[in-house]
C-alpha cells in the first residue's frame, strides 16, 4: 500500500458542492486495474480519476478514468476537475496548454476567464437516432414522441444519445423510468427563449441519465455537453457561444461554457478544490 496525494474537486458551478464532484489520485503509478476499479467503486461518485506519467511525449500526464462499474475513455468533468488537481499540486505544463492523454487520445485543456477548458473531442458515434429507439426512450422518460424534436447520437466516449426537445422547462418535467430506459444513455436538452431571466446567457436546460453505469442521473456532464455543442452548432441550433444549466433538477447550480472559435469546441466550467489529502492505496 502507498500514500498518494488526492484531491477531491468540484466541477461546473462557482459555489462549492453544487456542481459535479470528482476524486482525482493525483499519484497512480504502480496501482493495478483492479485497484483502480475499486476504489472508484468505493468513492460511488459518476468518476473517479488517476493520473500517471505520459506515455505519449506530446503529454503532460496520462489520465484513466472510472465509474463506479467500469473505464470510460473520456469524460469531460473528470478532465477538467484533474486538470485542476495537477495544477494545484505543482504540474506545469510544457506548452501554453495543458495537454491530457486519456483513451480517446490527446485533449487540450486552457484557462479562460478564470474557468478551465476542453476541446471537445471528435464524436465516435453520430447520426440520427432510429425511430424504434426515439419512441422506446421516449416512452420511458414520460414524452409523446411528437416532443423529440430532433434526436441524434453523440457520443465521445459515453455512449449517449441525445433527444432535443421544445423548452428547458419541458426537460425539467421529464421523469424517467430508469428501469425502462435500461443501459441506454440519454441525454435531453431544450431551450429558454431569451434565456434565464437572471442570466440571459444560459440559453439551454441539460439532463443526463446513465443508468447503466450505476448512476440513474448524473449532475453535469462535459461530454455530453461537448456532443450536444458539435451536434448543435453543425445543425445551426445553437450560437457560437453559450452557456447551459445542468443539475437543476437535484438541486445543483451547474453551468457550462461553450465557445466555438470557427476551429474548435472548447466546453469550460468553474472548478474548486473541496478535499485535498492523501489516500493509501
Amino acid at each position: 500500500m502507498t500514500t498518494r496525494r488526492f484531491a477531491q474537486v468540484d466541477v461546473f458551478s462557482t459555489v462549492p458542492v453544487r456542481g459535479n464532484p470528482v476524486a482525482v489520485v493525483l499519484d497512480a503509478e504502480g496501482m493495478t486495474d483492479e485497484q483502480m476499479a475499486s476504489f472508484a467503486r468505493w468513492t460511488n461518485l459518476s468518476e473517479t480519476t488517476f493520473v500517471l506519467p505520459p506515455s505519449d511525449p506530446a503529454a503532460d500526464y496520462r489520465l484513466r478514468i472510472f465509474t463506479p462499474s467500469g473505464e470510460l475513455p473520456f469524460a469531460g468533468h473528470p478532465t477538467l476537475g484533474s486538470a485542476h488537481a495537477w495544477l494545484e499540486a505543482g504540474g506545469v505544463p510544457s506548452g501554453d496548454r495543458i495537454v491530457q492523454e486519456c483513451g480517446v487520445g490527446l485533449v487540450s485543456i486552457r484557462s479562460e476567464q478564470g474557468r478551465l477548458a476542453f476541446v471537445a473531442p471528435p464524436r465516435i458515434r453520430s447520426g440520427p437516432v432510429d425511430e424504434a429507439t426515439v419512441r422506446s426512450v421516449a416512452d420511458a422518460l414520460g414524452l409523446d414522441p411528437d416532443e423529440v424534436i430532433a434526436a441524434e447520437w453523440v457520443s465521445n466516449g459515453p455512449d449517449f444519445l441525445a433527444l432535443l426537445l421544445p423548452s428547458g422547462g419541458r426537460v425539467l418535467k421529464v421523469r424517467p423510468d430508469m428501469a425502462a430506459l435500461g443501459t441506454h444513455d440519454v441525454g435531453l436538452i431544450g431551450p429558454y427563449s431569451g434565456g434565464l431571466p437572471d442570466e440571459p446567457e444560459v440559453l439551454f436546460e441539460v439532463r443526463a441519465f446513465v443508468p447503466g453505469s450505476g448512476i440513474p442521473e448524473d449532475p453535469v456532464t462535459g461530454s455530453l455537453n461537448a456532443g450536444l455543442a458539435v451536434w448543435l452548432r453543425q445543425a445551426g441550433r445553437a450560437p457560437a457561444g453559450y452557456v447551459t444549466a445542468q443539475g437543476t433538477a437535484l438541486d445543483r447550480a451547474g453551468r457550462v461554457h461553450v465557445s466555438d472559435d470557427g476551429t474548435d469546441i472548447w466546453v469550460g466550467g468553474a472548478t474548486t478544490t473541496v478535499i485535498a489529502g492523501t489516500v493509501v492505496l
